[in-house]
C-alpha cells in the first residue's frame, strides 16, 4: 500500500469503559474517509507519471519530484501538526486540514507546469500532516491496548479500498479524460469531508499555555528536508557537488537536532522512547519495511508503461492485483497476529516480500497476465500482513506519558521512509541507465530498481530475528 500523511496515532490506555464512551464509528469512517480520499490521489496519481511528463516536455522519473514534494511536505509537517491540535483544539486543524488539502488538489488541477504542480503538491502535503493523524488521534485517543487490533482494522479498513480502486481509476481518467481530474475528483470528497467534521469532530481540547520547541522544529524540518532533496538530486543526475551537500546538510540538522532534543526542557520529540525495544524495532527494520513497500506502487505504473510499452489502463489494471491482495488479506491479518504473535509474522511477510519483489524483476512482457497478476496479488497481500503489524506493534509497550514522542517521532518516519521510497526508486532507476550495458532493453533499469529493494527488504527480515519472542502480547493477546 502507498502509504497516506501518517499512521494512526496510537491511544493511551484508559479503562475500558472509558474508550467505549470516546468510541465513535462515525467519526472513524469520517477519518478512514480523508484517509481513502489521501490515497486516491497520491496512487491515482502514479499510473498518471508518463502522461504528466508528455505534457510538461520533462521524462515520466522526473514527475516524481512532486510526489517526494508532498511528501516532504507531509514529514515536515505532522510534528507542527501535533503541536497546532495541542495548542488550537483538533476540531478547529481538523477542518482547517481538509480545506487546504481540497484547495490545493483544486490548484494542482490548474497547474500550468511542473514547477507549478510541485509547489501545489506541496501545500497539499501540508493539509496531509494535520489531517489523517489529528483525525486519528481524535478517534483512537481513548481505545485499550487490548482493543487495539480491532480499532486500527475498523479506522483503516475503508481506507484500504482506495488503493484497490486507484490503479484502475487513475489509469481510467487518465486516458480517457486527462491526468487533471485526478484531483478535481477531490473536490467533492474534500467539501463532503469538511461538513461532516464541522457536526461530528468535537470541540475543546485546545491548551493556549502551549509553547512550541522552535529550534527542535526547525532543525528537525531542514534535516528531514536536505535528506530527501539530496536523493532527489542525485536521482535526478544533478551535478553532483549539490546532491551530497543538501545529504549531508540534512544529516547534519537532524544529528543538531537530537542533541539540542536531548536537552530542551520541553522538547518537540523525547527520545528515551527509543529505549522500549518493540518501537525501536518499528523505526529501524520497520522505517526499512516502509521505504521498499512504498517504492513499488512508483515503480511498477513505470515498469509496466514505460518499460513493457503498455498503456496506462493495462498497466493500472495489473498493479490494482497488489492492493487486491492488500485488501483481500485483511480480514485474516489480526488471526494471524493472535495465533502466532507479532515476530514470526514479520519475519514470514519482510521474507516473502523480499521475494516477490525479486520476482517482480524476473517478469517479461510475454509472461501471461494471470501470472503477473497472481505475483502482485501475493506481494500485497504480504505487504498488508506486515504494514498491520508493525502498524500495531509498535506502541504495545509505550507508556501513556511516552505516547505524544512516540506518536511524533513515528508519524514524522512514516512519511520519510514514503518520501525516500519514491527518491531511492528513481534513483535506483537512474542507477540502472548509467550501469546497463548500451542496448539493453527499456526494462532493464526497472529491473534493477526491483532487484535492489529485495535487498534492502532482507534488512527488516534480519531486524525482526531480533526482537522478543513475545514481543508485544499485550496486544497480540498471545501467551506462551
Amino acid at each position: 500500500m502507498t502509504q497516506p500523511a501518517g499512521q494512526p496515532a496510537q491511544p493511551e490506555t484508559p479503562s475500558a469503559s472509558a474508550a467505549a464512551s470516546s468510541w465513535s464509528p462515525r467519526l472513524a469512517l469520517l477519518v478512514a474517509a480523508t484517509y481513502f480520499m489521501e490515497f486516491l490521489d497520491g496512487t491515482a496519481l502514479s499510473t498518471a507519471l508518463p502522461a504528466i511528463g508528455s505534457d510538461f516536455h520533462v521524462v515520466p522519473a522526473d514527475v516524481n519530484v512532486a510526489m517526494t514534494a508532498y511528501l516532504i511536505a507531509v514529514a515536515m509537517g505532522i510534528p507542527f501538526s501535533s503541536w497546532l491540535a495541542e495548542r488550537f483544539g483538533p476540531r478547529r486543524v481538523f477542518c482547517s486540514a481538509i480545506a487546504v488539502f481540497t484547495i490545493a488538489s483544486l490548484l494542482c488541477a490548474l497547474s500550468p507546469n511542473l514547477l507549478a504542480l510541485t509547489g501545489f503538491r506541496a501545500l497539499q502535503g501540508f493539509g496531509g500532516a494535520m489531517m489523517v493523524p489529528v483525525g486519528s488521534l481524535v478517534v483512537l485517543r481513548g481505545t485499550p491496548k487490548d482493543q487495539l487490533l480491532k480499532a486500527t482494522a475498523y479506522l483503516v479498513w475503508p481506507g484500504l479500498l482506495a488503493p484497490v480502486l486507484a490503479p484502475l481509476v487513475g489509469g481510467a481518467i487518465t486516458q480517457y479524460l486527462s491526468w487533471h481530474w485526478i484531483f478535481f475528483v477531490n473536490l467533492p470528497l474534500g467539501v463532503a469531508a469538511f461538513v461532516a467534521a464541522l457536526r461530528l469532530v468535537p470541540s475543546g481540547g485546545a491548551d493556549r499555555g502551549r509553547r512550541l520547541d522552535w529550534p527542535g522544529l526547525a532543525l528537525t524540518t531542514l534535516g528531514v528536508a536536505g535528506v530527501v532533496v539530496g536523493l532527489e538530486l542525485f536521482s535526478e543526475g544533478r551535478p553532483a557537488g549539490w546532491a551530497p551537500a543538501a545529504l549531508v546538510g540534512g544529516l547534519a540538522a537532524l544529528a543538531a537536532a537530537v542533541v539540542w532534543m536531548r536537552r530542551a526542557p520541553r522538547p518537540l520529540f523525547n527520545f528515551s522512547v527509543l529505549h522500549v525495544r518493540t518501537f525501536r524495532a518499528t523505526q529501524t527494520g520497520g522505517f526499512v519495511y516502509r521505504l521498499t513497500i512504498q517504492s513499488v506502487p512508483f515503480l511498477l505504473p513505470l515498469l509496466f508503461q514505460d518499460g513493457f510499452g503498455w498503456d496506462p489502463v493495462h498497466a493500472g489494471l495489473l498493479v490494482a492485483a497488489v492492493f487486491v491482495g492488500n485488501i483481500g488479506i485483511k480480514p485474516a491479518t489480526t488471526p494471524l497476529i493472535r495465533r502466532f504473535g507479532f515476530k514470526p509474522v514479520l519475519v514470514v511477510a519482510a521474507a516473502a516480500s523480499a521475494a516477490t519483489f525479486a520476482g517482480c524483476a524476473l517478469i517479461t512482457p510475454g509472461d501471461p497476465d494471470l501470472l503477473i497478476a497472481l505475483l502482485l496479488l501475493v506481494s500485497g497481500a504480504f505487504r498488508s500482513i506486515g504494514f498491520s503489524a508493525y502498524m500495531n506493534v509498535q506502541y504495545a509497550d509505550v507508556s501513556a506519558e511516552q505516547l505524544p514522542s512516540a506518536n511524533a517521532i513515528a508519524n514524522t518516519l512514516v512519511q520519510l521512509a514514503a518520501a525516500l521510497g519514491v527518491a531511492v526508486a528513481a534513483l535506483l532507476i537512474r542507477a540502472g541507465i548509467a550501469f546497463l550495458p548500451p542496448g539493453t532493453d527499456h526494462a532493464g533499469p526497472y529491473r534493477v530498481a526491483f532487484a535492489a529493494i529485495a535487498v534492502f527488504m532482507l534488512v527488516s527480515v534480519v531486524d525482526s530475528l531480533f526482537l522478543p519472542r513475545h514481543a508485544g502480547t499485550q496486544v497480540s493477546g498471545r501467551r506462551a
